[in-house]
């Protein structure tokens, strides 16, 4: 059991000389070639960004057209809304243009989905309840 213990202390220690010694082979924020006012990692925020801010359009989208809330659930689209507001936040504390800019398009587009839904959840309420009525 002693062994054990040992082992465990010896472990991290060992993968943390190893990783101090890494420094050099770290990949370097440079700046991109084919966007100059841009570093690298900003260039690659801003691809990430644009698929998972534009992926509750298509949902957005397809109520829109049918002008119908059936099969949506907006808890989704408020929370993630919720936690983009975070992520823009984090965004302005490190200074991270894609970051703020993509949550805060984030934002707009799911908050607009749960107005969408409470429109047209509303709507088919009402026209259910005049049909109940009649």
């Amino acid at each position: 059991m002693a062994r054990f213990n040992s082992v465990i202390l010896v472990v991290p220690l060992a993968c943390l000389i190893m990783i101090d010694g890494c420094q050099e082979h770290l990949p370097r924020d440079i700046q991109s070639l084919f966007f100059p006012g841009l570093r690298r990692s900003e260039v690659f925020g801003f691809l990430a960004g644009l698929g998972t801010t534009f992926a509750a359009l298509p949902d957005l989208i397809v109520m829109l057209k049918r002008r119908s809330s059936v099969g949506m659930n907006p808890r989704m689209a408020a929370i993630i809304g919720v936690f983009q507001i975070l992520w823009v936040y984090y965004g302005l504390l490190i200074v991270s243009r894609p970051v703020v800019l993509w949550n805060v398009i984030g934002v707009f587009i799911n908050f607009l989905s749960v107005g969408a839904y409470l429109h047209f959840s509303r709507k088919e309420k009402s026209i259910a309840a005049s049909h109940v009525g009649s």
